[in-house]
């Protein structure tokens, strides 16, 4: 029988912004603790992220589940800028969309709009956040009733192994070679900004498989596959965008007309997720057959 572990925890406070690792994870029903519970909006309320605004992978968000130094509250650190410590306390609320989803966002700032703004190097962008994550249901298809998150784009967990990306990498190499081209360095995990990493005795997207997991002492089920977007081809140290890894997984995990990374999560539960916290299966289901 297959032993693994997780080896990374990372939460995302401010959506499309840097992701910030840590050693232990608070479960919610909505989520990590402090995951994707800000996140910035245009004049009309409608999400802007990292795919539209590169420089927004430049915004270091910390709270207290991701800082020792924090006790409460937001702190936003750029390059060139001052930082700015914004406060939790609920503010007016406004009418904001998050691709399809009609949501809710408090106020924060007209600091902290203006912060975003300079460093985004665009102007009326605002800071909001999520007000009441249980107000957020999620799609049934997938999921149950009650069932709710944040800003999250569609779950509230992603869960991502070490040899699935190893073998994307394998691809991205391959495609080179039988291009002409010279092997580009292998993707940083960070690409596809999954909260959970796992790695150790595992198959290859072994994961596409699961139905339920056990992380810790923390049972969750498991949604359906994460389809990828442009977003995960923008370089996070240039902020440059290329073709990888959406010509690869185009070639080798295609399906329904989206391709796909990694596995999103629900939590049963509630409790917390440690670095080294072993993953048991509890649950397989049949498997869809990737192309080789």
């Amino acid at each position: 029988m297959s032993t693994s572990r997780v080896v990374g925890l990372n939460l995302h406070p401010v959506k499309s912004c840097a992701i910030r690792p840590v050693e232990v994870a608070t479960v919610e029903r909505a989520g990590f603790a402090g995951d994707r519970r800000w996140m910035v909006v245009d004049s009309d309320g409608k999400l802007v992220s990292a795919r539209e605004e590169h420089r927004l992978f430049s915004i270091v968000p910390d709270t207290a589940e991701t800082s020792s130094d924090m006790t409460r509250g937001l702190r936003l650190h750029a390059p060139d800028v001052d930082d700015l410590l914004v406060s939790s306390a609920p503010g007016p609320e406004i009418s904001v969309r998050l691709h399809r989803h009609d949501l809710s966002g408090s106020l924060v700032s007209r600091e902290a709009d203006e912060w975003v703004s300079t460093v985004v190097g665009r102007s009326g962008l605002r800071l909001v956040r999520c007000p009441d994550p249980t107000a957020r249901a999620l799609n049934p298809d997938f999921s149950a009733e009650g069932d709710h998150t944040a800003y999250a784009d569609g779950y509230p967990v992603t869960l991502a192994s070490r040899a699935s990306l190893a073998r994307l990498n394998e691809w991205i190499a391959q495609g080179a070679v039988e291009r002409g081209d010279e092997a580009p360095p292998p993707l940083p995990m960070e690409r596809f900004r999954p909260n959970v990493v796992i790695d150790g005795d595992l198959e290859a997207f072994v994961e596409d498989s699961w139905s339920r997991v056990r992380l810790g002492g923390v049972s969750f089920r498991v949604a359906k596959p994460v389809d990828r977007c442009v977003m995960t081809t923008i370089d996070l140290a240039d902020l440059e965008t290329g073709k990888e890894p959406i010509r690869t997984l185009a070639r080798h995990r295609r399906w329904d007309g989206a391709t796909w990374f990694a596995i999103h999560l629900i939590p049963d539960g509630t409790g917390e997720v440690h670095v080294g916290d072993e993953v048991l299966v509890d649950q397989v289901r049949r498997s869809r057959p990737a192309p080789a």
